[in-house]
């Protein structure tokens, strides 16, 4: 759920809200940078800033700033002695911007623009002596590898850069596919399936979101030029139909590429595409069983394996 456009369509009902955001976060903390969390009349209504005391005193300070129409910039130090008390395995220092949703017509312009956006730069500035103060500038569209959330250094303003998720192509809408562009939609990515079975590729069997493409691999490079910030799972019924995705997508430049299947099945499509003229360094980069080794059985925890890998691959990429 797009929490901006929450935001949005509180603030232009009149409703009583806050929006938090973890404007900078130095050390180990539960949270990074740019988490943010929603808060109503009666409490946290969409997302989190870590749990535990934390977020506890952050919705008071939200409560507060609903009914004062002023925000509030709190700054927890969480020592390895509180991190321990609180049940939160960090040690740093994060600071919670926390701001009243007003029915400011500039206010929820910003909001209902971030919403929309790929990409940009939202700033707000932490003191509302004469009403609310809030812009966004557009962005080009790219992975940036500056943090999503910052206080500028006299710390009169909180910048944020939305950036957008990775892509993420599954090639495969059966039982396995289905479940890993589930999994891979719910921890964020925007999840496109693949699948030359019209009956498969239905999108009634996906979350809203979801795209999905009904041909072959032809058809979907030729939609969606791949790049290095994308990620290909590669999930068909058979080593055929695997083999000749993976011939047009181990050279492309996909940031991330990984075959269901065993360790034999790789020697086997390696031999096999090797012999076809693929670079072997194209296919050494393939990931093969894909997703993490945590003995993975059914096709939903086939999809955990393979959905912590993709963040793995998403975080050390940031």
């Amino acid at each position: 759920m797009n929490i901006w456009r929450v935001a949005a369509d509180l603030a232009t009902a009149g409703t009583r809200g806050a929006l938090a955001t973890v404007a900078r976060a130095r050390g180990s903390t539960p949270v990074p940078a740019g988490t943010k969390m929603l808060v109503g009349p009666e409490g946290r209504l969409l997302g989190s800033v870590g749990g535990g005391c934390v977020e506890a005193e952050v919705i008071g300070a939200a409560l507060d700033a609903q009914a004062h129409r002023r925000p509030a910039l709190l700054t927890h130090h969480l020592n390895a002695d509180l991190a321990g008390d609180l049940g939160l395995s960090c040690g740093g220092t994060v600071d919670i911007f926390v701001e009243p949703l007003v029915a400011d017509e500039a206010y929820v312009r910003v909001l209902e623009t971030a919403a929309a956006a790929d990409s940009g730069l939202v700033r707000t500035a932490t003191e509302w002596s004469t009403g609310p103060v809030k812009t966004f500038e557009p962005l080009l569209a790219h992975r940036s590898t500056a943090a999503p959330a910052t206080l500028t250094r006299d710390g009169r303003f909180m910048e944020e850069r939305l950036t957008l998720a990775p892509r993420v192509f599954v090639f495969g809408a059966g039982h396995v596919g289905a479940a890993i562009a589930r999994a891979a939609a719910a921890a964020g990515f925007r999840i496109t399936v693949i699948d030359d079975r019209a009956d498969y590729a239905d999108a009634s069997r996906f979350p809203d979101g979801v795209a999905v493409l009904a041909g072959d691999v032809d058809a979907a490079l030729t939609r969606y030029p791949l790049t290095s910030a994308d990620a290909v799972v590669i999930a068909t019924r058979g080593h055929r139909n695997d083999a000749l995705i993976l011939e047009r997508v181990a050279p492309s430049a996909a940031g991330y590429v990984g075959l269901l299947g065993s360790r034999r099945k790789k020697i086997v499509v390696t031999k096999g595409l090797t012999s076809a003229g693929v670079p072997a360094k194209s296919l050494r980069r393939v990931r093969v069983p894909v997703g993490l080794a945590i003995g993975a059985v059914t096709p939903e925890e086939i999809a955990v394996s393979v959905v912590a890998e993709l963040i793995a691959w998403r975080r050390s990429a940031r």
